[in-house]
């Protein structure tokens, strides 16, 4: 079990949190008061004592709230737990939705000490159930129930959809193919095509989100910018191309044109990336063909399924 050491919160964004006795966290918001609250998946930001405390032995003068935390937790190593991983603080609960984060713009810290803990020792939260808290509070843990629904980021690669130029159709049809299924759409995204905000993306959504899926939709073509494979190619660990090739398979019983299609699959660590076609049409027909087998492979993938043959 661990322990709340200290609450911090900051009224103003890009201003250093101070610390408090005692919070009210609401439910789907965050820390009344904070200005990092609100209806996205970083609510609530945790950083583990024990990692300040090893930063504080390297030299670094740093009260809690330095690095930007919320809550300081004694207890656990958080970097370490999976996303999805619980935590009941007296009424409250917190879900944990991301480890780490990117760091755009150097904090005063590192400017000094040449490090910063916070974007890769740093989980950030959301508000399940609301309550108040106070420093001294215990913290109970709770793993993520293996049976819980699959997780799924969607992004739409298109030159003209970020330009406005085009209204994305096949996005909202994978989300609601997948919601129909049973899967959590966590995140969407709309992207220029080209190699690397697409695989910046795809490694920032299964490293530090952890997404058990992610469909690609569009840039799998001819055209000098459908670079989606590539892109998926260079942040893929291993490939899955018996995704791909069974998805091009069936298309061909549709249109003899599916064979100009190049999407790949892969797996970055426990994260499927399956690049899927860019029409409304192409992409209802595909997932009506692979959803209902898909449970398979994200289960063994999760570790909570076999390699029995069917």
């Amino acid at each position: 079990m661990g322990k709340v050491l200290g609450i911090c919160v900051s009224e103003k964004r890009g201003t250093q949190k101070k610390e408090v006795n005692e919070a009210i966290l609401k439910e789907n918001w965050g820390i009344e008061g904070d200005a990092h609250a609100g209806d996205w998946h970083r609510q609530v930001s945790l950083l583990s004592f024990e990692k300040i405390e090893a930063f504080r032995e390297k030299g670094a003068d740093v009260d809690f709230g330095a690095f930007g935390e919320n809550l300081i937790v004694e207890g656990y190593d958080l970097r370490r737990l999976p996303v999805g991983t619980r935590f009941r603080i007296g009424e409250a609960v917190l879900e944990l939705t991301q480890i780490g984060k990117e760091c755009h713009s150097h904090c005063e810290i590192y400017k000094k000490m040449g490090d910063c803990i916070m974007p890769r020792e740093g989980v950030f939260t959301e508000v399940v159930k609301g309550g108040r808290i106070r420093k001294g509070d215990a913290v109970e843990m709770e793993a993520p129930s293996p049976d819980r629904p699959y997780t799924a980021a969607v992004i739409t690669l298109s030159d003209k959809g970020v330009k406005g130029e085009r209204e994305d159709k096949s996005g909202p049809k994978i989300c609601e193919l997948a919601e129909a299924a049973g899967y959590q759409i966590r995140e969407t995204l709309l992207l220029a095509d080209g190699i690397e905000p697409l695989k910046s993306q795809l490694i920032r959504l299964a490293d530090q989100r952890q997404m058990d899926v992610i469909f690609t939709t569009g840039g799998t073509g001819f055209s000098e910018r459908d670079l989606t494979p590539e892109a998926t190619i260079q942040a893929c660990d291993r490939m899955a191309n018996g995704i791909a090739d069974a998805i091009r398979n069936y298309s061909m019983t549709i249109t003899p044109r599916a064979m100009f299609s190049r999407a790949v699959s892969g797996i970055r660590g426990k994260t499927l990336i399956i690049n899927l076609p860019g029409s409304p049409k192409a992409v209802a027909e595909a997932l009506e063909f692979l959803l209902p087998q898909l449970d398979h492979g994200l289960d063994i993938l999760r570790g909570t399924g076999g390699e029995c043959a069917r």
